[in-house]
């Protein structure tokens, strides 16, 4: 049997039930609440596990930095039988009130991203599963971590010269978050047919520059670990409902 061209592995090791992370050091994070863990591997930034949860089938697989290498993990899961996916990640916080370690709950994403485009035209949306949606909010309300509901953008770049003025932008129309693959994987699943979602931990504060904001990660490193720990747990929870 032929390995998945980026993944690097066989189609038949992946489950229907899979847990997507940006970055690989997150993968080992989640395994720590999985059962029996095998590693897959791991090529680029793709690096790949399965375990079990309450004795079910999981795959947890990275996608690294971006709407495109996502996408290629998207397509390539899905090729190989993924049929519910939940991308826990990260976000920065485009409303004041929301804190270190708050986590969001997608329920649509800005397509501000140039992966999604390439497949789909600006005005369709990138909308979460429904019913993953209603399993992370139900698990999150249970645990009472301070989370939150609603719209994100993912983008391409921190580093645009009018980055203030474009998060100014969102805020003033009611987004709560940005990153960088959400909003590629809600569009890019939909059309393939697969329900997707997403759990993202709020690591900078509003109107906060990317240096103070990693400055500040570091300081409030609990907080965030906490709000990460919960939502591997919710999308744990989610996927096997």
């Amino acid at each position: 049997m032929s390995l998945l061209p980026h993944l690097q592995c066989r189609p038949d090791q992946i489950a229907e039930r899979v847990v997507l992370c940006g970055d690989p050091a997150r993968v080992d994070r989640i395994a720590g609440q999985l059962d029996e863990c095998d590693v897959l591997g791991q090529h680029r930034e793709f690096r790949l596990i399965n375990g079990h949860y309450r004795g079910l089938p999981v795959t947890v697989c990275s996608t690294g930095i971006g709407g495109a290498s996502a996408v290629i993990a998207l397509e390539e899961l899905v090729q190989a039988g993924a049929r519910a996916l939940i991308r826990v990640g990260s976000a920065g916080a485009l409303q004041h009130e929301i804190a270190l370690g708050d986590l969001i709950v997608v329920e649509g994403a800005v397509r501000s991203e140039g992966a999604s485009q390439a497949y789909l035209p600006p005005e369709y949306p990138a909308c979460a599963d429904i019913r993953l949606q209603a399993a992370l909010l139900a698990h999150l309300g249970a645990s009472g971590q301070p989370h939150w509901h609603g719209l994100v953008r993912s983008h391409d770049s921190f580093y645009r010269d009018d980055e203030q003025e474009v998060c100014r932008y969102w805020h003033a129309r009611g987004v709560l978050g940005a990153d960088m693959e959400t909003a590629s994987l809600l569009a890019v699943g939909r059309l393939r047919k697969v329900r997707v979602a997403a759990v993202l931990c709020n690591v900078v504060a509003f109107e906060q520059d990317v240096q103070a904001g990693v400055s500040d990660y570091a300081a409030s490193e609990a907080a965030m670990m906490t709000g990460e720990r919960l939502a591997i747990a919710a999308a744990l929870h989610a996927l096997t409902q």
